[in-house]
C-alpha cells in the first residue's frame, strides 16, 4: 500500500577486511632495516538497530541493496589500515529477520529499547602486514595475509506492529472514529467501507506516567482468511497485541452474527490470535432502535462467554466511552500485572538460534587461527 510498507526483500553486505602490507625499513643509516608492513583493517559490519520514531519499512525498499564498507590495507612502517565503517540499518519495533528461501527466523526484535542491536553479519577480517612473520630463521619475509571476504545474504524483514490493544471489525464499525476519540491519532474517517487502507496507531494517556498504544487495522470482512478483502493482510499487525476490541456496528443487518464471523475469520488466521482476551463494543446505539439491538448482542455474547465485557457506546455522540476507557486501562492492568501483556520474549519463549547463525559463529571460530599466504 502507498505509504505503508510492512515487508521488504533486502541484500546485505559486510566488508572486505584490507590486506597486510609487505614492506621493508628504508632507512639511511640503517641497513637491512627489516619488515615494517601493518596490518590490513576489518571491513564493516552488518548491524541492524530498533528506532522507535521509524512506523514503516519504505526506506528499505527504495534502498533493498547495502553494503557496509572495506577495511583500508596496512602500510609501510607498521601502519595499519583503517576499519571499514559499520552499516547500521534502523528498523521500528515488531521487525522480524528471516531468510527469504526457507522462511527460517534469524531473529526479531520484540522490545521498543533503542539500545537494542543485532549484529548480522560480521565483517572480513584484516590481513597481517608481513612484520609478523619475521623470525630468527627469516629476518626478511616477503609475504602477508590477504584480507578476508565480507559476507553477502538476503533477507526478508517483517514488520508486525507493536501495540497493546487492537482494534477488530468490519469496515464502517466505527474504529477509526473510536481511535480518534481515544488517543492522538487522526486516521481518515468517511460514512463509507474501506476508508482506512494501512494500520494506524494511536496513544490512549492511561495517567501521567504510562500510555497504551492502541492499533487500528483495514476492516476485516467475510471471506478474508481465503483472501477476500484487506483486513487478513494486517492481522498480523495486532498478533503481539495483549488484548483486542471487538467493534459491531448494532445498526448494519447482521448485527447479531458478526461477532461469531469476526471469531471464526481471527481463529482461521491464528489460535492464538482468536484467544486473546477481548471487549466488544456495540457501535451506533444512537440510531433509533440500536440500543435494544445492543442489549441483544450483550445476552447472546455473554451466553457463550460470561467474562467478557460487551459495552453499548456511540462514539459519534460520545456515549459510553468513559465506560470503554477504563475497561480497556483496567484489562491492560489486569494483563500486566499478570505478565501476559508483556511484549518482549522470554528465555522460555525465545525461539533458537537459526541455523545460518549458528554456520557463521563456526566459519568465525575456524578465521581465528590465520596462516600466511601469498598477497
Amino acid at each position: 500500500m502507498i505509504g505503508f510498507a510492512d515487508e521488504a526483500l533486502i541484500e546485505v553486505t559486510s566488508g572486505k577486511g584490507g590486506n597486510g602490507c609487505i614492506s621493508f625499513r628504508r632507512e639511511k643509516y640503517v641497513p637491512n632495516g627489516g619488515p615494517s608492513g601493518g596490518d590490513g583493517g576489518d571491513g564493516g559490519d552488518i548491524i541492524f538497530v530498533v528506532k522507535k520514531n521509524l512506523r514503516t519499512l519504505a526506506h528499505l525498499r527504495f534502498h533493498p541493496i547495502i553494503k557496509a564498507r572495506n577495511g583500508s590495507d596496512g602500510q609501510s612502517w607498521n601502519k595499519y589500515g583503517k576499519n571499514g565503517e559499520d552499516k547500521i540499518i534502523p528498523v521500528p519495533p515488531g521487525t522480524t529477520l528471516r531468510d527469504p528461501d526457507t522462511g527460517e527466523l534469524i531473529y526479531e526484535f520484540t522490545t521498543q529499547s533503542e539500545d537494542e542491536q543485532f549484529v548480522f553479519l560480521k565483517g572480513g577480517k584484516g590481513g597481517w602486514g608481513n612484520v609478523h612473520f619475521k623470525s630468527s630463521t627469516n629476518q626478511a619475509p616477503r609475504y602477508a595475509h590477504k584480507g578476508t571476504l565480507g559476507e553477502t545474504r538476503k533477507l526478508r524483514v517483517e514488520l508486525s506492529i507493536m501495540a497493546d490493544v487492537g482494534l477488530v471489525g468490519f469496515p464502517n464499525a466505527g474504529k477509526s472514529s473510536l481511535l480518534t476519540a481515544f488517543t492522538n491519532a487522526r486516521p481518515k474517517i468517511a460514512p463509507y467501507p474501506f476508508t482506512t487502507k494501512i494500520p494506524n496507531l494511536g496513544v490512549l494517556n492511561a495517567d501521567k506516567d504510562r500510555d497504551i498504544i492502541i492499533a487500528d487495522i483495514p476492516g476485516i470482512i467475510e471471506g478474508a482468511s481465503q483472501g477476500a478483502g484487506l483486513g487478513i493482510r494486517f492481522l498480523k499487525h495486532i498478533s503481539r497485541t495483549a488484548c483486542l476490541i471487538f467493534m459491531i456496528d448494532v445498526s448494519d443487518e447482521n448485527y447479531l452474527s458478526a461477532y461469531e464471523t469476526l471469531c471464526n475469520e481471527l481463529k482461521s488466521f491464528s489460535e492464538e490470535l482468536f484467544a486473546k482476551p477481548r471487549i466488544v463494543l456495540c457501535n451506533k446505539i444512537d440510531v433509533e432502535g440500536c440500543e435494544e439491538r445492543a442489549e441483544e448482542v450483550k445476552k447472546a455474547i455473554q451466553k457463550k462467554e460470561s467474562d467478557t465485557v460487551v459495552l453499548a457506546v456511540s462514539v459519534l455522540m460520545n456515549k459510553g466511552l468513559g465506560a470503554t476507557r477504563n475497561a480497556v486501562i483496567e484489562l491492560v492492568d489486569k494483563l500486566e500485572s499478570s505478565g501476559a501483556a508483556t511484549m518482549t520474549l522470554s528465555k522460555k519463549d525465545a525461539p533458537e538460534k537459526s541455523d545460518f547463525m549458528k554456520e557463521r559463529e563456526e566459519i568465525d571460530d575456524d578465521m581465528e587461527v590465520q596462516y600466511p599466504g601469498d598477497v
